[in-house]
């Protein structure tokens, strides 16, 4: 009788509510060396991101790595830091915010009593996935869709956040109804968005002598072992030219953020620039189709480091074009990426 009255607890516990969870890389709770420490061993310490031995590599990381990148990272951080905080969580609580609204609009129209509760998760630092997992656990929220926000699938992003999930739910006697959204890197949607943006940047500032797509690198190595990353960089820098044919630009695949001595996807944007500069070519403007937020890569790295690569080789006139952001574009994407998915 207990056995009885006890799953009844529990079934009562059920909510009919759907959970969202947003994911992304994540960032440092502060500019500073001390914030940076746990947060780059975190990141450093996947296996997904480097897949050197770990008895090898936990001596290059705490005798090498850390002790310095935590300084050299925090001044970078401190350069794009915003009174919000780090604008790359700052930016995704923003599209969380704007996706909410949506859903709670969708249902209420709809006539749906089963609305939709979004959260954020980070994959590093916080809030994390682990977190919000949790919470959906003690609301008893039992059907989760999840949204990393990496266009372009890559085993160091996209599978990196279903091990994340995978760990969590791996700890919990019920595991909830997943569905896990591993890529949109062709969603027309999305596509569409980045073309429009590039429009209105053509449209404010002219066309550009040419327009860099620049994408974060991985190690060819990952390319040689099954991962399928430069294959999707290469289908979305495909589409869109396909989509910006009318509008005559010459557009160019590249990729930035390499780290450490491996050979990593080419051509490097920073090469490509120096180069282009010293052919002669005056004008550019530079757009990053795989970073769905602005964040370290594309505020200091791309607007920064790479303009001046840029312009001390020669170049005049350096455009960035900002992520898709929580552009209204945007978010309509995601909202329709988890409707198809989740309702």
């Amino acid at each position: 009788m207990n056995s009885v009255n006890q799953s009844a607890g529990s079934r009562k516990q059920i909510s009919l509510q759907r959970g969202i969870l947003l994911t992304n890389l994540g960032t440092p709770d502060a500019p500073t060396a001390s914030a940076l420490r746990p947060y780059l061993k975190q990141f450093l310490s996947d296996h997904r991101v480097v897949e050197i031995p770990e008895i090898i590599w936990w001596f290059i990381l705490h005798l090498l790595i850390l002790p310095f990148r935590a300084r050299s990272s925090a001044r970078l951080y401190q350069h794009i830091w915003t009174d919000e905080g780090s604008p790359l969580l700052a930016i995704t609580l923003k599209q969380a915010k704007k996706l909410q609204k949506k859903l709670d609009q969708f249902c209420e129209q709809n006539n749906d009593s089963t609305p939709a509760v979004v959260k954020v998760g980070m994959r590093y630092g916080h809030p994390s996935i682990s977190r919000a997992l949790e919470e959906f656990k003690m609301e008893g929220i039992h059907h989760i869709s999840v949204l990393p926000l990496y266009p372009q699938y890559s085993a160091t992003t996209t599978g990196s956040t279903f091990d994340a999930v995978a760990q969590v739910l791996a700890k919990q006697r019920w595991v909830p109804s997943l569905r896990f959204i591993n890529g949109y890197h062709l969603n027309e949607q999305y596509l569409n968005a980045l073309v429009e943006s590039i429009r209105e940047h053509i449209a404010e500032c002219g066309k550009p002598e040419k327009l860099l797509l620049s994408f974060h690198g991985i190690p060819e190595r990952s390319i040689a072992l099954g991962d399928p990353y430069y294959s999707f960089c290469q289908q979305t820098t495909e589409a869109l030219k396909e989509k910006l044919y009318q509008e005559d630009i010459d557009i160019l695949l590249c990729f930035q953020s390499r780290f450490g001595k491996a050979t990593w996807l080419q051509p490097y944007t920073d090469k490509t620039l120096m180069g282009l500069a010293e052919k002669g070519i005056k004008n550019i403007a530079i757009c990053c189709p795989g970073f769905s937020v602005d964040c370290l890569e594309t505020l200091e790295e791309i607007q920064v480091e790479n303009k001046k690569i840029f312009l001390d080789a020669g170049g005049k006139d350096y455009q960035y074009i900002p992520c898709l952001n929580d552009d209204s574009s945007h978010v309509e994407m995601m909202f329709e990426l988890v409707t198809k998915n989740n309702f």
